[in-house]
């Protein structure tokens, strides 16, 4: 059915009057009445009865306004939500994240997003980096910030940085070496090591046995926990000391004292990751307030 002749036809009811539905909908009165014809035509029934002085609805004429109003509210709402998708207003929006380079900065991202994008549902996914693989692998994010993705994986995803972080020796708060606030790598030569699992980052874990053994020594790994926040907690019970991400900071560390390294220029990336393909417009929003935000996650680190 042409939703050009709904349209004269829902005019003439209103107005009772095919002359106003003309001049309404800026056509000549000959148009309207052809529409009509052709409607009634159409679904075999007469929608009015016409006299010199009047239009009057039928019964008929009733039931098809009400369902004409609905059709065509329904086409203008379809145009609207269509629109919207393509902006990126509306849809779905799924993120994995690593909490313990994101905890300074998550909520506020996501807050700027929704306030940006309030029609957008939203689902945060809390995930170490090989649950973040798994989950797109799954199709069950479409984002995940975390650090650098295996060489194998990276020509399937596009990586941005988010912020650059640094590393930091951990050491509890009775630990001899407590009061400094800054070490060579190597006065921690004889301690026990708690690093975090290699599974979940093998750049990371490859890096600071690299830094040791240049520091003249291997590290005596005793445990691997698999988050940071256990790492941690190990720490502070005096079961050994870590180098780890300066922003572990963030979590949880009552018991923990942090130390900066001298001479140790390596970097940690954290990183958005989305897969190398075109983006939907939601995942590309995110993406821009993401690094339009850099400056102030950076800020947010120290």
């Amino acid at each position: 059915m042409d939703l050009k002749i709904l349209k004269s036809f829902v005019s003439v009811a209103t107005h009772k009057s095919f002359s106003a539905a003309a001049r309404e909908l800026h056509t000549v009165q000959p148009a309207i009445s052809r529409h009509i014809a052709m409607l009634e035509k159409d679904l075999e029934v007469a929608l009015f009865t016409r006299s010199s002085r009047k239009v009057i609805i039928t019964s008929a004429g009733e039931q098809l306004l009400k369902d004409a109003k609905h059709i065509l509210s329904l086409t203008k709402q379809v145009k609207s939500q269509v629109k919207q998708a393509q902006n990126g207003q509306i849809g779905s929006l799924r993120v994995g994240y690593l909490s313990s380079a994101c905890l300074s900065f998550m909520a506020n991202l996501v807050r700027e997003y929704k306030q940006q994008y309030p029609h957008v549902h939203v689902s945060l996914f809390e995930m170490t980096a090989s649950e973040q693989i798994t989950a797109f692998k799954n199709n069950r994010i479409d984002i995940g910030i975390s650090r650098l993705l295996p060489d194998h994986l990276a020509e399937e995803f596009v990586s941005q940085d988010i912020y650059i972080d640094r590393l930091v020796a951990v050491v509890a708060e009775n630990h001899p070496i407590a009061t400094s606030h800054n070490i060579d790598l190597s006065q921690l030569n004889h301690d026990k090591y708690i690093l975090f699992n290699r599974e979940e980052a093998v750049g990371l874990f490859d890096d600071i046995i690299t830094l040791c053994k240049q520091a003249g020594f291997s590290p005596n790994i005793i445990s691997q926990p698999q988050h940071m926040q256990t790492l941690l907690t190990e720490v502070a019970a005096g079961l050994g000391v870590a180098i780890v991400p300066n922003c572990i900071r963030k979590l949880f560390s009552d018991g923990c004292h942090f130390l900066d390294l001298n001479g140790i220029g390596k970097t940690i990336p954290t990183q958005l990751h989305y897969k190398n393909a075109q983006l939907s417009p939601t995942v590309e929003a995110f993406v821009n307030i993401s690094l339009a935000n850099k400056s102030t996650i950076k800020a947010s680190m120290e």
